[in-house]
């Protein structure tokens, strides 16, 4: 079994060296910390001694949510409010938080990494949680002849990001975000919200076109121009001139800002240097290590998971990454863990703009009666709402809310469990009037109520404030998506 000398005769406590400081390097910490703390391991196994986990990160902060970035360069958040752990957490563990260092090589015969100031780091078992990296879309004139972005270029993936969109914001009077996707919707809400007229370039036919079909994207293309936000689909800009930024359809946006939230790869540097196996991300089997060397993991982003039908799965969503830091916890602590896939639940995170996805994509954006079972749907474009469930064998196996998620907990609920429904359920989903947050009180405890954690309902009520539940399970803290529901419940009987 991989990892058994972790579990198996007396040894010296195991050195685990993770590298990135992220939210799924956050998460695999703290599991690592809960299960040693109360020595509880799933599905067996023990350890003979406390790991010593060193994390590696290139940020100069501690951790945070990059979810809730949006929020930050909205204004509803500040910077600090989204750290996830403190530094201080990390030394009071005992662990090891070295940020603003970058790691260069990985000498796998000596399990060490090399760090960027020639300086090696000794491992036992070396985590990749390297994340992704955006990728410049084919636009002429971003980069300057010394290689640096345009005064105007903006890129939206870090903490710094957002503080120096934040600073030009203030003489900004015109923005363009190029990407229509989740994190481009997300930042030209923020910066409306900011005062800055702003208008979205997204290549393709509809917005959200990984995740929603043409009839939703539609409606969240009415929905940002009745909030102010000009939409061009179907478009790409292909040049920066003196002029603004040209479209390939002869249009130029007048604009003082250009923000970058369209495209991004995983991380996979260190892995082809190290010589293992890599294809768009790091290929790992059900255990969450290389194909190549047992001793070295990749988990979240950086990640691509072969299972047992030989398909590799990368995924750019907090759920898994989260998942998988769990379930990699429990191996090195020598459990008998395997990942066996995810459920994919996206969120948009944007004031005024609801969305939520649940299932893979493809099963909602392309769904046919005949070919992928029964669609049941509920629209109003007046208001900009829309509810469709894909219903398999009597089962959902995918969804999307549009406008209107005031049914998303029992969705999800029915969803997460494989629930059998009656002819008249899945429609008796969607008609239902009253909004979540006044029927959650209402939910069973095993019913998940956070999907980036997997936060039962039970565990929620077994908390006694909202700072108790973020700390104690994490549930608010990723697409924040829960915060009505977690308010609900606290409210039942808890105070808030």
């Amino acid at each position: 079994m991989r990892g058994a000398d972790v579990t198996g005769e007396p040894s010296d406590a195991e050195r685990i060296v993770i590298v990135g400081n992220g939210m799924a390097a956050v998460r695999l910490v703290e599991s690592l910390v809960a299960r040693v703390s109360t020595g509880s391991t799933t599905g067996g196994g023990s350890t003979s001694a406390a790991p010593r986990i060193t994390v590696l990160g290139e940020e100069r902060h501690a951790p945070y949510n990059r979810i809730l970035l949006s929020a930050v360069l909205e204004g509803t958040h500040r910077p600090e409010a989204i750290t996830l752990r403190s530094q201080a957490w990390y030394a009071d563990n005992g662990d090891d938080l070295r940020l603003g260092t970058r790691v260069v090589d990985i000498h796998r015969e000596e399990r060490e990494v090399e760090l960027a100031d020639r300086s090696r780091v000794p491992y036992d078992r070396l985590v990749l949680a390297t994340g992704s990296i955006p990728t410049l879309p084919p636009i002429r004139g971003l980069v300057q002849l010394d290689g640096r972005l345009h005064e105007k270029v903006h890129a939206f993936r870090s903490l710094d990001d957002c503080t120096r969109l934040l600073e030009a914001v203030p003489t900004a009077r015109r923005a363009v975000v190029v990407g229509g996707g989740l994190l481009g919707l997300q930042v030209a809400r923020a910066l409306s919200i900011r005062g800055v007229e702003t208008e979205i370039v997204e290549g393709a036919e509809h917005l959200l076109r990984s995740h929603v079909d043409a009839q939703a994207g539609a409606m969240l293309k009415r929905s940002l121009k009745q909030l102010g936000t000009t939409v061009y689909t179907g478009a790409r800009a292909v040049r920066m001139t003196e002029d603004g930024l040209r479209l390939d359809n002869g249009f130029t946006l007048d604009t003082d800002l250009i923000v970058l939230t369209a495209g991004g790869r995983p991380s996979i540097n260190l892995a082809r240097r190290c010589g293992i196996a890599t294809r768009r991300g790091v290929i790992v089997d059900e255990t969450l290590a290389s194909v190549d060397d047992d001793r070295i993991h990749a988990i979240g982003d950086c990640a691509e998971v072969v299972l047992a039908d030989g398909q590799g799965r990368t995924t750019g969503f907090v759920p898994p990454a989260w998942e998988q830091a769990t379930l990699l916890a429990a191996r090195l602590l020598g459990a008998e863990a395997t990942y066996t896939g995810h459920k994919l639940v996206a969120r948009l995170r944007a004031t005024g703009l609801d969305v939520a996805v649940l299932g893979d994509p493809a099963d909602t954006v392309g769904a046919t009666e005949d070919a992928d079972g029964a669609v049941v749907q509920v629209a109003n474009p007046v208001t900009g709402s829309l509810r469709k469930l894909v219903v398999r064998d009597g089962v959902i196996v995918a969804a999307t809310l549009v406008g209107d998620l005031s049914r998303i907990g029992l969705i999800t609920q029915a969803y997460d469990r494989g629930t059998v429904l009656g002819p008249d359920e899945p429609g008796q989903l969607l008609m239902g009037f009253a909004r979540e947050s006044a029927g959650a009180a209402e939910l069973p405890d095993d019913a998940e109520v956070c999907a980036c954690a997997g936060v039962s309902a039970g565990r929620i009520r077994g908390c006694s404030s909202l700072a108790d539940v973020r700390e104690r399970t994490r549930a608010t803290t990723g697409c924040g998506g829960c915060t009505s529901a977690v308010t609900a419940l606290l409210g039942a009987g808890v105070g808030v």
